[in-house]
């Protein structure tokens, strides 16, 4: 049987800021997401299965993409907890603010880095992630791929 890729397109709206960048990144600001997962893998050929011919259902990679990301990071702000920006992440937190505090400068290559990781951990053993795209904008984005990072 063969592998087949599948991909899913999400998005979400997500704020954050640079410490440290010298351009405009360092103030807060935001993005329209879209995220594009990738998984590769062999379709199921048990006819007795309910999901024979599938590599896994869209709606289970959806489940686990929204929970480990969409959930997360739509609506949310994003700071790195190592900076000055977790005092105004905490300041934020007080007034019902969604913030998020992060390991790392939140820039699109260390989200996707971070979002590849969470969503391997979820996925059936005989299924792969293959690739991340990540668009901060229309005309910028970062991609990850399994055979990069080997």
């Amino acid at each position: 049987m063969s592998n087949i890729r599948l991909t899913k397109l999400f998005g979400f709206e997500t704020g954050h800021a640079l410490y440290g960048y010298d351009g405009k990144c360092k103030n807060v600001h935001g993005h329209s997401y879209k995220l594009a997962v990738t998984v590769i893998g062999k379709p199921i050929t048990d006819p007795s299965h309910v999901k024979c011919g599938m590599v896994i259902d869209f709606g289970d990679l959806k489940k686990i993409v929204k929970e480990e990301i969409v959930d997360k990071f739509d609506h949310a702000t994003v700071f790195n907890k190592n900076t000055p920006h977790a005092e105004l992440a905490e300041e934020l937190k007080k007034h019902g603010h969604n913030v998020l505090l992060v390991d790392y400068q939140p820039t699109s290559e260390n989200m996707v880095i971070d979002f590849s990781e969470k969503i391997k951990a979820r996925l059936p053993e005989d299924v792969v992630l293959h690739s991340l795209k990540l668009h901060e904008t229309e005309t910028s984005y970062a991609e990850w791929y399994a055979e990069d990072n080997r």
